[in-house]
């Protein structure tokens, strides 16, 4: 009885707690990267983030960002250098 009225002050449903969580698309997991990346992620998508998202495909996208950003800086660097 306690749980019933705990969810009922914080807005919660009866029950609305069996549903699972939205999933995150592909857009939505690469523009939290970019901007996380950036450092302009917003404190309402974080915590909807962390909320919605799936840890492990949050991971595994920041490792592709951070190597296609190595390589990238990489590539400048020896196209910039053989130029000079």
């Amino acid at each position: 009885m306690d749980s019933n009225k705990a969810k009922m002050e914080r807005g919660d449903a009866a029950g609305e707690s069996d549903v699972p969580a939205k999933k995150s698309g592909l857009g939505t997991v690469v523009r939290s990267i970019l901007a996380a990346a950036i450092g302009v992620q917003s404190n309402k998508n974080r915590k909807q983030d962390f909320e919605e998202g799936n840890l492990l495909t949050f991971i595994i996208g920041g490792f592709i960002f951070t190597l296609l950003f190595i390589v990238t800086i990489a590539s400048i660097v020896g196209f910039v250098l053989s130029r000079a």
